[in-house]
């Protein structure tokens, strides 16, 4: 039996976490990464990140619920048009780019730095 769409997109942002080194990961605090398949209507994202960056949080951060990192996968998934290669590498960079939004790394910045 093979895998469904949602369940292949699932695994590939499952691998991407998985490949994070583990100084990255080791250091990521309080955040859950979901997958939806659509973003807010009018928005055209293909992943979002809420909450509150690490170098933002404060003594008053205990307790805070986590931050989320959103995947969406309907506009990557039409973005890619079914190829698999390009989907996985979409899912990744989409990945990485909110994770960099969790470590305060701004749009900007990340252009700068030829990453966006």
């Amino acid at each position: 039996m093979s895998e469904d769409g949602a369940a292949v997109f699932d695994r590939l942002v499952s691998e991407a976490l998985d490949e994070l080194p583990d100084d990255i990961r080791s250091v990521m605090s309080n955040v859950a990464v979901t997958v939806e398949d659509e973003p807010p209507p009018g928005q055209p994202l293909l992943g979002l990140y809420q909450g509150v960056p690490l170098g933002s949080r404060g003594p008053y951060y205990a307790g805070a619920l986590p931050d989320k990192i959103t995947i969406y996968r309907g506009p990557i998934e039409r973005m890619t048009g079914g190829n698999p290669e390009l989907l996985r590498r979409q899912v990744r960079r989409t990945v990485l780019h909110e994770i960099a939004h969790h470590f305060g790394i701004s749009d900007e910045r990340l252009v700068e730095l030829d990453r966006y």
